[in-house]
């Protein structure tokens, strides 16, 4: 399938007009030919020319299957560099990989580098569900798992109610969702005033300064910006594969992304000295901080106003006397949904009623949802909740700790699993 990167004004125009009547098979394959002629034209970056053949794209720039774990098919070429955003320079390129990995001349592992957001069978009980890999990719990956959920419950328009919103959708919904749920997280980073979408073009096309180590992708980056959420949300609904295909690189573009619609700036006033960097190198590791999931969650690394989505957290008494508590703001998002680490593992709960957080009545007996990533689990976890009682443990029994962080919202409460195996 054919990607065309679209100029931020193509995209803002598109984003207020309805799409025109398809084009018949002559003219599409007219229109295809004279695009690979313009992909050849000669261009120059930084002093050196471009090859005069057709650059080789990333793999997956379009609306291609969902879901598959197999490569993706090769597809047409991104773009042509007059229409690519602005390339990064090297020296931004450097202070970016200082920003999330504390050096330039460090690199993502291959777990990272491979990262990308991949749903589950369209139209199943778990429609809705990226698949999330063990390690630290999976914490990035469920916190735009709880902005999917939020979009499809609360946002979108649709006949299906509750939990049909999650499970009735079709391919190219599930690429909507995406795309939703990323320009969310980006405008939200941006203050509601803008949003920066980071994609690849084929080639490199400046050298590396000494003390960068080249990875073959961040020197690739152009940045493409909007003053508008619609026209970058539809900008990358138009180039999802970048995203979600297999070689895309999606996840880190996605934080790259991210980074640059707050400004590499803002980010580093918000850090504290004991969080100098966004990712935590350790023994070959390499795990997300909380000021990075809160900029997923809310836009900002620093807990502020009430967010959107929440986040709960619970990793033993000893661990929690030890961390800085979460604050009520996070606990009480204005929607049902919360991030959840639970003993350093990432998951997502939620419910489906969006006065639960907002009548103190709805919380005497309520139902939440749980997905935890992992390809055993084969349909969504449903929860009852007593929020207004003591709830009472036998001797010698162990509580599962998703009980455990649900009790850091709801102190006592009992709850119900419906025959679902405890998650502990």
């Amino acid at each position: 399938m054919q990607c065309t990167l679209r100029t931020p004004e193509q995209a803002m125009h598109a984003a207020h007009a309805e799409h025109t009547a398809p084009q018949t098979a002559l003219g599409e394959i007219s229109s295809r030919i004279s695009d690979l002629d313009k992909w050849r034209k000669i261009f120059s970056f930084c002093g050196r020319e471009g090859s005069q053949t057709a650059p080789q794209g990333p793999a997956g720039c379009g609306h291609g299957a969902v879901g598959t774990r197999g490569a993706a098919e090769p597809r047409v070429p991104p773009a042509e560099p007059q229409q690519a955003g602005r390339p990064i320079p090297m020296d931004m390129a450097t202070a970016l990989r200082t920003l999330l990995l504390g050096n330039a001349s460090r690199t993502f592992s291959q777990d990272w580098a491979g990262a990308h957001f991949r749903f589950r069978e369209p139209r199943s009980d778990l429609a809705y569900a990226l698949e999330a890999e063990k390690g630290g990719t999976r914490a990035i990956v469920m916190a735009v798992q709880a902005n999917i959920i939020k979009y499809l419950l609360f946002v979108r328009n649709t006949e299906h109610t509750h939990l049909e919103r999650l499970c009735k959708i079709s391919q190219k919904e599930q690429g909507e969702a995406l795309a939703a749920a990323l320009a969310d997280s980006l405008w939200a980073a941006g203050d509601g005033r803008r949003a920066t979408v980071c994609l690849l073009t084929a080639a490199t096309h400046c050298s590396p300064p000494a003390g960068y180590k080249a990875d073959s992708f961040t020197e690739r980056i152009h940045l493409f910006e909007f003053p508008e959420k619609a026209a970058a949300q539809e900008f990358i609904f138009d180039h999802i594969g970048c995203f979600r295909d297999e070689g895309s690189h999606g996840l880190i573009l996605f934080l790259y992304s991210l980074l640059f619609s707050r400004t590499l700036e803002r980010v580093r006033e918000e850090l504290c000295a004991a969080t100098p960097h966004l990712l935590e190198c350790s023994s070959g590791n390499v795990s997300c901080m909380q000021a990075l999931l809160l900029l997923v969650l809310a836009g900002r690394t620093q807990p502020g106003q009430r967010s959107e989505v929440g986040f709960l957290r619970w990793g033993g008494e000893e661990a929690e006397h030890r961390l800085s508590p979460v604050g009520s703001m996070l606990k009480t998002p204005k929607f049902p949904i919360w991030l959840c680490s639970i003993n350093g593992t990432h998951s997502v709960l939620f419910g489906t009623n969006q006065l639960l957080l907002s009548d103190w009545k709805m919380e005497h007996v309520f139902h939440l949802y749980f997905y935890n990533g992992q390809h055993k689990q084969t349909r969504t976890a449903h929860l009852t909740i007593e929020g207004h009682c003591e709830a009472t443990s036998s001797p010698g029994r162990r509580a599962p700790s998703l009980e455990m962080a649900i009790r850091t919202k709801w102190p006592g409460a009992a709850v119900g699993w419906n025959g679902t195996q405890p998650f502990f």
